[in-house]
C-alpha cells in the first residue's frame, strides 16, 4: 500500500506523515530537503538554480518509486513526484524563473518518467490558506524560508486546488488544515484517523 501526503510549503506534510507512519506502523520517506545541494542556491536565485532544482527532486522521488516497487511493506510519502511536474514547475516557468528550454526538457523528461510508475493508492491532500502556511514557515524557522514571498505561495495554492480539482490517479481525500491542528490537538489528529481508517481498510 502507498500512501501519499501533498499540499503547500508549509501545510504540514511532513509532520502529518510522520504521525500516520508511527500510527499505522508504515515506512515512511520524506522530501528530501537536507541533503538537497541546490535549496540555498534556489531561494537565493530562483532563475538561476530552478532547473538543477527540480531535476533532483524528480529524481530524488523517482528512486523512491523504484524503491516501492520492490518493497512489499506498505509506506507513505511525503510529497509526490507529480507535485513537481503539475505544479512547481510550471509556476517557474510561468513566473519567467525558468526557461522555455528547460521546463521544456523537464517535461519531457518527466513524462518519460510517468510512463514507467503508478500513482499511489491513496492520496492526502492538506488544503491550507495563505496565513495559515506564513505562519507554519515562519514558525519552522528555516533559513532558506525566509525569502518566500506571499505572492509565491498565492500561485502555488492556485496550482494545487488546479491539480486536485482534476486529480484521477487514485483514492482521494482532503483535509482543510485551516479548521485543524493535528499536531497541538489529540482530537484533530483522531479526526483524521476516523476518516481514514475506513478507506485504509478496504486497500490493505
Amino acid at each position: 500500500m502507498h500512501i501519499a501526503v501533498a499540499g503547500n510549503i508549509g501545510s504540514g506534510k511532513t509532520s502529518l506523515t510522520k504521525l500516520l507512519s508511527k500510527h499505522y506502523k508504515l515506512e515512511a520517506h520524506y522530501e528530501d530537503v537536507s541533503e538537497n545541494p541546490y535549496l540555498n542556491d534556489f531561494y537565493d536565485h530562483m532563475e538561476r538554480w530552478s532547473f538543477n532544482l527540480q531535476i533532483y527532486f524528480l529524481n530524488s522521488r523517482f528512486r523512491q518509486l523504484l524503491a516501492f516497487k520492490n518493497n512489499k511493506k506498505n509506506f507513505i510519502q511525503d510529497r509526490t513526484i507529480y507535485e513537481d511536474a503539475y505544479i512547481f514547475a510550471p509556476n517557474l516557468n510561468s513566473m519567467g524563473l525558468m526557461n522555455k528550454k528547460d521546463f521544456n526538457n523537464y517535461k519531457n523528461l518527466f513524462e518519460l518518467i510517468e510512463s514507467l510508475i503508478k500513482g499511489p493508492d491513496l492520496l492526502i491532500y492538506l488544503r491550507s490558506g495563505i496565513p495559515n502556511l506564513v505562519n507554519k514557515i515562519h514558525k519552522r524557522g528555516r533559513d532558506y524560508e525566509n525569502s518566500i514571498s506571499i505572492e509565491y505561495l498565492s500561485r502555488l495554492n492556485e496550482r494545487y486546488e488546479a491539480w486536485i480539482s482534476t486529480y484521477n490517479k487514485s483514492k482521494l481525500i482532503v483535509f482543510d488544515v485551516d479548521e485543524i491542528d493535528f499536531v497541538e490537538k489529540k482530537k484533530d489528529f483522531k479526526f483524521i484517523l476516523e476518516k481514514l481508517d475506513p478507506i485504509l481498510s478496504k486497500l490493505s
